[in-house]
């Protein structure tokens, strides 16, 4: 069914298209449809809440160029390519000043997100926000798409869609698509030095792309988007989720994978804990990569995990590292592996998280049970005396993001984990960089749809953060009917942070969510794909909304989506955690330059 609904629309699409040369035949004015104009039941039920945030969309571009005729591949630009870096577009969007600095076209077959030629335009948002937009030459269906960036951002990756595999739309070059460099050009937290280029990393950067880049495409096709989406993990993640909770009408459908929403204390405590976990008193480390694979599999035997070793619901095992503790006098083999004392130790911080003195969490998550074999590079280091990818992350912020100037000398070492230390770090900080606002009240309210997902195995932004932010969405938004009316988080067992990891990780949210927004078929479930190298599938599973994970109750192969039904995870449904912060509106913050004074404010921008 799936696929004949996408067949309907497209070839909705060309009939439009058809009707439009008709009518200019006819009458002998141009005239401009898409398939996405036509949305009916989506229409009549979004139009009262959008239709002044469209109009006011529309006004900010001044002229049109021209008006466009559709064309039985889609709609067709009304200018050429190159023409657009003649354009004055510094005042188009008030407050938003930008320019292109190029507009050149981009063959079909150099085109990483399908097969289709693209006027390839690259610009700059005032003071340093780098963006491309790729504008399709044909088969553009009236449709936006930007995605987001990873860890700190500093570079413009407008090449993939992270959860869009397989969504022929974007293939065939239904969406103009966009991206940012969120402000700055390096990937590290110098940048954070300064506070403009801070808050356009925080808040800022993708609210004004969205303006600009729509602008661009109103010239470049003589009219506006119909339907504008976001598709984002990790930083793309907080990136969508900042969207969704501070500029509500800027995009119809939003896709945040892996969300890095509770950024400061992500950063700060979360890769802070796991790296004085791991190197115990500043010492060697304890687990090392070598341990991975034996400490897995007594986690799988330990969990009770199927023959195929994915754990699906991996919240319920509550598993002790002391259970395999070694005895006096026993060497840890592969054939009979066992934990040392300062072993325990780490693993039993590793999945407990962060706390203070008082024993609540100071970051809402830590690692699952079952996502040992990702923890390579990023958790444990390659020896013991090697630094793992936590020391990086949290010597980053503790430099350059969280005090009013660059502290160099900084390390993992000196983050304490104390109440006060947690008020030290939160309170100047959460209210730019984080997206944790459980309030999509003006969201909802504006027709906009968001898709949650996350992998169980994700072993940067422990996966239980993203559940305790949909359970206080839940909570605010009057239960979970209501809230599944327009947001939905999708867990999948064994996948690493964004892909990867032992579970199926590929899959299509992109299709799921233009269905969605556009028919208001809410997605029930996603299948989600094991790829090979040759790019052949070689296994499928379903993942459910939360909290309902997939169990084979057939009895057929593991490897088939088929042998799955949803069944209600307890665990998830019943999650609590005893933290110190909470998820909750008014912590927000915005800052601007008055009279040479850099001042930040209360309140959503």
């Amino acid at each position: 069914m799936a696929t004949l609904s996408r067949w309907c629309r497209w070839k909705s699409a060309t009939f439009m298209a058809t009707l439009a040369t008709a009518l200019t035949l006819v009458t002998g004015v141009s005239v401009a449809l898409a398939a996405g104009a036509t949305g009916g039941a989506q229409a009549s039920a979004s139009a009262s809440t959008a239709a002044s945030a469209k109009a006011s969309s529309s006004a900010k571009v001044a002229t049109k160029v021209a008006t466009t005729s559709a064309t039985p591949s889609g709609i067709a630009p009304a200018m050429s390519c190159a023409g657009l870096t003649s354009l004055d577009l510094a005042a188009v969007v008030p407050g938003v000043p930008f320019e292109i600095t190029s507009a050149t076209e981009l063959a079909a077959g150099s085109n990483t997100l399908g097969n289709w030629a693209a006027c390839d335009v690259k610009g700059v948002i005032a003071p340093q926000i780098h963006f491309e937009v790729k504008l399709p030459e044909t088969g553009w269906q009236a449709n936006y798409l930007q995605v987001g960036c990873g860890g700190l951002c500093g570079n413009v990756n407008v090449t993939s869609a992270p959860a869009s595999a397989g969504c022929v739309p974007l293939t065939s070059g239904a969406f103009a698509v966009a991206a940012s460099d969120e402000g700055h050009y390096q990937g590290g937290g110098l940048f954070s030095a300064d506070p403009t280029l801070r808050a356009d990393f925080g808040y800022k950067s993708d609210h004004q792309l969205a303006q600009a880049a729509k602008a661009v495409i109103e010239r470049y096709y003589g009219r506006a988007a119909d339907h504008a989406y976001f598709d984002g993990c990790s930083q793309g993640g907080h990136q969508a989720l900042t969207e969704a909770q501070r500029y509500p009408t800027d995009f119809d459908g939003i896709i945040a994978g892996a969300p890095a929403n509770n950024f400061t204390a992500l950063n700060t405590f979360s890769h802070a804990w796991t790296a004085q976990s791991v190197y115990l008193g500043g010492g060697p480390a304890t687990i090392t990569n070598a341990d991975l694979a034996d400490l897995h599999a007594a986690v799988l035997k330990g969990c009770g995990a199927p023959a195929d070793g994915i754990l699906a619901d991996p919240l319920s095992c509550t598993w002790d590292p002391a259970t395999i503790r070694c005895a006096a006098g026993q060497a840890s083999t592969s054939e009979d592996y066992c934990l040392t004392a300062d072993q325990v130790t780490t693993l039993r911080r590793i999945y407990a998280g962060p706390t203070d003195e008082n024993g609540k969490l100071l970051y809402p998550g830590y690692q699952l049970r079952g996502s040992e074999l990702n923890w390579a590079g990023i958790i444990t280091p390659a020896t013991a005396t090697g630094a793992s990818g936590d020391i990086s992350f949290v010597r980053e912020t503790l430099r350059y993001q969280i005090f009013d100037s660059p502290r160099p000398t900084l390390t993992y070492k000196d983050v304490k984990f104390t109440a006060a230390y947690y008020r030290k770090v939160m309170q100047p900080n959460e209210g730019m960089y984080d997206a944790t606002d459980p309030d999509l009240k003006a969201f909802k309210a504006a027709g906009g749809k968001l898709i949650l997902w996350h992998g169980l195995g994700d072993q940067h932004i422990p996966a239980v953060g993203t559940m305790a932010y949909y359970k206080a969405v839940e909570k605010v938004m009057g239960g979970s009917t209501a809230t599944e009316d327009f947001a939905r988080l999708f867990l999948l067992p064994g996948v690493a942070h964004c892909g990867g990891g032992q579970g199926p990780a590929t899959f299509d949210a992109l299709t799921a969510m233009t269905d969605w927004v556009t028919k208001g078929e809410a997605p029930g479930s996603l299948t989600t794909r094991s790829v090979n190298s040759s790019g052949s599938t070689t296994a499928t599973r379903p993942v459910y909304p939360f909290p309902y994970v997939a169990k084979n109750t057939t009895g057929g192969p593991a490897d088939d989506a088929g042998s799955y039904t949803p069944v209600r995870s307890a665990a998830e449904a019943n999650l609590t955690l005893n933290r110190l912060g909470s998820f909750r509106s008014g912590y927000e913050t915005v800052g601007n330059w008055v009279h040479g004074t850099w001042v930040v404010s209360k309140g959503k921008a």
